[in-house]
């Protein structure tokens, strides 16, 4: 019997109910090309099979990999790819030039990196569903002032849509987190509603405005202040307010002034 082992983040998701419910959420068509990071001992992995027979998945855990083969060898569809997802090149799943539905169960440790890395490969992903850490998914999905509302929020609402779907307690897995954990959605846009001319530029400013996010912009963003003053008038922002007050579409503006300005 495998055991859970701590340094891969493993908490393996046992509970029947939440399972059928994050599938229905997910909607698995039999042409889709979907991808599963993380199939553990292939709780999801089966009902996923059962809908969409060509399943790819990527696991870190080479102990797992017989498992998983031995479980689903009547799949002959079924590709396992014994891999960091972290250092993972998502565009080799690509097949007959359709775009991939990527689910999982992702070790908390990881999961924010591993959204970035993801979203690297955007223009090749349809949706995204995964199973987070519920401090996270509330952080992902954080409108201005909410006190969950921050860096990751802005730059992952810039790449996509977000939704919340629904938490699942502690007890759905076998060992049990210590934390409450949910389910959320991550739609790349395929055109998006805000371009940042200079989408480096826009990161920065607001890691920046949030690594001292009690303080007012005007504050927290001294490093700018010579190109705020220049473009005066032009920027119609309220430096006396918090950056946890300003929208996406803010701090897009913001950005491409401020990027115009040392062009």
């Amino acid at each position: 019997m495998h055991k859970a082992r701590k340094r891969f983040g493993q908490n393996f998701l046992v509970d029947q109910t939440i399972i059928n419910h994050i599938v229905r959420s997910i909607y698995p068509k039999p042409d889709d090309a979907l991808v599963e990071i993380g199939p553990g001992k292939g709780a999801l992995t089966a009902p996923l099979l059962e809908a969409c027979k060509k399943l790819q998945v990527i696991e870190l855990d080479r102990d797992l990999i017989p498992i998983l083969l031995a479980q689903f060898v009547r799949y002959k569809d079924f590709k396992i790819h014994q891999a960091d997802a972290l250092k993972f090149d998502f565009t080799s799943l690509i097949q007959e030039d359709k775009a991939l539905r990527v689910v999982g169960n992702l070790p908390y440790n990881i999961s924010t990196p591993l959204i970035f890395h993801l979203l690297s490969f955007g223009d090749k992903i349809r949706d995204m569903h995964f199973m987070l850490q519920r401090e996270v998914v509330l952080r992902l999905a954080a409108q201005p002032g909410d006190k969950n509302y921050g860096k990751l929020s802005v730059m992952t609402q810039y790449h996509c849509a977000v939704s919340h779907l629904f938490d699942v307690p502690p007890e759905s897995f076998r060992p049990a987190p210590k934390v409450d954990s949910a389910i959320v959605r991550l739609e790349p846009y395929s055109e998006k509603p805000l371009v940042a001319t200079d989408p480096n530029h826009l990161e920065t400013l607001v890691g920046t405005a949030f690594q001292q996010r009690r303080k007012t912009l005007r504050n927290a963003l001294r490093s700018y202040e010579d190109d705020i003053v220049a473009l005066g008038d032009a920027i119609e922002i309220d430096f006396s307010l918090r950056a946890e007050n300003l929208s996406v579409a803010d701090f897009v503006s913001l950005s491409n002034a401020l990027a115009g300005c040392n062009n």
